[in-house]
């Protein structure tokens, strides 16, 4: 078991339950709040010493609960959102929540942009994430009002080459969510410019595609992601887009 230093960072340590209870009463008048996205469990086994970890909320989430009986389903709580959207309903962001990459699960949900709230314009789109440096997803229906989109591990920006890594994914619903995840084919994950976005390459076709008014778009199969079309038509008409950041 570590020594451990209360207030500092922690990320699934282990510690005995005296070790623990020791520290905390040393620190109590120092003491900082653990992070939002941190948990502290308690073990206790036969014939063991009891002790304390301290882990992410999305490590807990792939956890069975200490204290629920065997075989019972427990449902992980929704991601919290900081602004409302005209898109995503809980079974959009249940099943969401559960595929974005673990370093963004138990954070919440900032709106960065919304055709509803700031137009649409592809450069209004690279002007609200100019400063932004976290993962963001992507969120459209179209006309049909088919939901799908995208997570990149970059923010969008206009770009001289692809950009992202294999965190970078397609999905849709129809209505259950489909996910369409790297398949290492190549990385052409994303590539910004100013009259277009595109995501995932190569066939011939983009996985994703907008124009510069993110009013058309398209989809089609693609190397990067091995997708199916996202939307029930190759072309579609955006009627909501929203982009939300993880912090």
């Amino acid at each position: 078991m570590n020594s451990i230093n209360v207030g500092s960072p922690f990320t699934d340590n282990k510690y005995s339950l005296k070790t623990y209870i020791g520290a905390v009463s040393q620190s109590t008048c120092n003491m900082k709040p653990l992070a939002e996205n941190m948990k502290i469990l308690y073990f206790a086994k036969k014939f063991e010493e009891p002790y304390v970890q301290i882990i992410t909320v999305g490590g807990a989430k792939r956890r069975h609960s200490v204290c629920s009986c065997e075989g019972e389903e427990s449902e992980d709580p929704l991601p919290e959102l900081h602004d409302k959207s005209h898109v995503l309903d809980e079974h959009h962001l249940a099943a969401l929540a559960n595929q974005i990459p673990p370093r963004t699960q138990g954070y919440p949900w900032r709106l960065v942009y919304s055709t509803a709230e700031h137009g649409t314009s592809l450069k209004s789109l690279y002007r609200k994430m100019a400063q932004l440096d976290r993962p963001v997803l992507l969120v459209i229906k179209d006309m049909e009002n088919q939901v799908f989109g995208a997570f990149s591990s970059h923010p969008f920006r206009v770009s001289d080459c692809c950009y992202g890594t294999g965190e970078t994914f397609l999905y849709s619903f129809s209505p259950e969510l489909k996910m369409f995840r790297w398949s290492g084919e190549n990385s052409y994950f994303v590539k910004g410019f100013l009259d277009s976005l595109q995501l995932g390459a190569g066939g011939g076709h983009f996985g994703l595609w907008l124009d510069a008014d993110l009013y058309r778009g398209s989809s089609y199969s693609c190397n990067t992601f091995h997708n199916q079309p996202l939307s029930l038509h190759h072309d579609f008409t955006v009627k909501e887009l929203e982009v939300w950041t993880f912090q």
